[in-house]
């Protein structure tokens, strides 16, 4: 049986997302990722920067009950005041970082959900532990280098009636189809 890793940049997924024009459901990610069985998912980790404490609380507790571990680190505030106050990213690439070297031992591939290109080294590191890494995002989302660094890129245009939200805007148009393993 395959064993997997799944890892989320929530940052950078949530401005793909956006381009899309539709959001993703973590829950059907997780059965994705799964294959219906087909597959061990050892680990999911989601990586998300936030304002305050207390931000996407609900949201974040429900992906930990999915089987997510929630990684966070606050934004980096540039300043400004009250509404006029500028965030940048929390950078979490060292924690993907550690995580995925951490988990490497004993799995065989990784999925992994960002376009950020500071996450090249570390999928050519991964990739000379031998283990498969797929990358997905979107076009005009991804950076290059990661792309190239990769064995394969996924665009989740490709997948929106594999993984949309039943209340995205574009459901009307969704059927669920079952999940093939050579679409991803």
């Amino acid at each position: 049986m395959l064993r997997r890793v799944l890892a989320v940049d929530g940052h950078s997924m949530f401005y793909a997302q956006q381009k899309l024009g539709w959001f993703f459901d973590p829950r059907r990610l997780m059965e994705l990722a799964r294959q219906k069985g087909e597959v061990e998912l050892g680990s999911a980790f989601w990586y998300s920067g936030l304002k305050e404490p207390n931000d996407q609380r609900p949201f974040r507790d429900a992906l930990t009950s999915l089987g997510y571990t929630v990684r966070t680190r606050p934004l980096r505030d540039l300043g400004g005041e009250g509404e006029s106050r500028h965030y940048a990213r929390a950078n979490l690439d060292v924690e993907v970082a550690i995580d995925l070297l951490t988990v490497a031992h004993r799995c065989e591939e990784v999925w992994l959900l960002s376009g950020s290109r500071d996450l090249d080294r570390l999928v050519e590191v991964l990739r000379a532990k031998g283990l498969t890494i797929i990358v997905f995002s979107t076009e005009g989302m991804v950076a290059r280098e990661l792309r190239n660094a990769a064995d394969r890129f996924v665009d989740l245009a490709s997948l929106l009636p594999q993984l949309a939200k039943a209340d995205s805007p574009t459901t009307g148009l969704l059927r669920r189809p079952s999940i093939s393993p050579s679409q991803v």
